[in-house]
């Protein structure tokens, strides 16, 4: 009986180890990632010998600048929608942060909103922009509020889109995408760190979108293959598991932003709820909060035309002292 036990065990154990070397990926060379996502447009600093920062600059030089940063898991091709636009009338910076895109990694022991800081901050001050509109979608957004708090001065306006940054209600945890919730589990991540997670990430954008339609082949391609850069899929474990740097917000900490502020939300956001972009509309003195309804995680996406003409309304409203006449025209039931 013992032996048969064990002969089953053996096998399950083999079959399981031949699907894993099946599934599994090497890393791909920054250098060949380059030559697929990188364009005419893209630029990078250096941190050091082998980190650099990938970034985009275009638009005029003398016009209002706005840094574009992307969320989690994501790079600076989900604002091409609005920079398309935006960059005929607007001096427009779009960057991978560390461990995303095509930007190596930093330091993944502290991988996290400080970090993205520094990041913005250091991209800002290389191309010598004194002040700039701050938009951050997800992750991205949390980077976006934090630096509004320890940079105050150098900011015209905050952007909020679907930004993370409360802490998650357990209430929350089975609406989230199954590749999050497996990547909770230390072991699953060790296992998935090697392998080729397509499926998983298709299923996870089809969930960040109001209308599933919206993911394509290639995207899913893009998102899978610059995990694929040396160290990001680390970097993205280390955020996941928690143990970089992390900041939650709170009304009391939100309350001492003083820059004008836009929020944006979609309305069926099953990442991170509506209710979430209306909290920080109401925490943040002078707010403007715009919902869209039956859109997801990535209105910048999702309803790219309309969510970047809000955006200009917001800039052309002089966001140096915004007022709600000056936003009358600003989509959504939540304006």
């Amino acid at each position: 009986m013992f032996r048969r036990l064990l002969a089953v065990v053996v096998t399950l154990g083999v079959i399981l180890f031949a699907g894993w070397m099946t599934l599994r990926r090497d890393d791909i060379p920054y250098e060949q990632l380059e030559a697929i996502y990188a364009n005419a447009d893209s630029r990078y600093i250096a941190f050091g010998d082998d980190m650099r920062v990938h970034f985009r600059d275009v638009g005029p030089r003398d016009g209002k600048v706005i840094i574009l940063v992307h969320g989690f898991s994501a790079s600076l091709h989900t604002w091409e929608p609005w920079v398309n636009n935006l960059k005929r009338d607007y001096r427009v910076v779009s960057l991978d942060l560390p461990g995303h895109g095509l930007s190596r990694c930093l330091d993944n022991g502290t991988i996290g909103p400080q970090q993205f800081v520094d990041t913005i901050n250091r991209v800002a001050n290389t191309l010598e922009i004194e002040r700039f509109t701050l938009a951050g979608n997800s992750m991205g957004g949390s980077a976006a509020w934090n630096y509004a708090l320890t940079h105050p001065d150098r900011l015209d306006g905050l952007v909020l889109v679907d930004s993370a940054g409360w802490p998650h209600p357990e209430t929350e945890e089975d609406s989230r995408p199954l590749v999050f919730r497996l990547l909770d589990i230390g072991l699953a991540r060790r296992v998935m760190k090697d392998l080729d997670l397509s499926t998983l990430i298709r299923g996870g954008l089809e969930n960040s979108f109001g209308d599933p339609s919206f993911v394509t082949d290639e995207m899913v391609e893009r998102y899978a293959t610059l995990s694929r850069a040396p160290c990001h899929r680390a970097a993205l474990l280390e955020l996941v598991s928690g143990q970089g740097e992390r900041r939650e917000a709170t009304p009391e900490l939100l309350a001492t932003i003083t820059t004008p502020t836009l929020v944006m939300h979609g309305e069926k956001d099953n990442l991170i709820p509506v209710e979430n972009g209306e909290r920080f509309a109401e925490a943040i003195p002078g707010a403007k909060l715009i919902i869209y309804p039956g859109v997801g995680h990535l209105p910048q996406e999702e309803v790219a035309e309309l969510s970047e003409s809000d955006l200009r309304a917001f800039l052309a409203s002089d966001v140096y002292g915004v007022s709600e006449v000056a936003l009358e025209g600003l989509s959504g039931p939540g304006n």
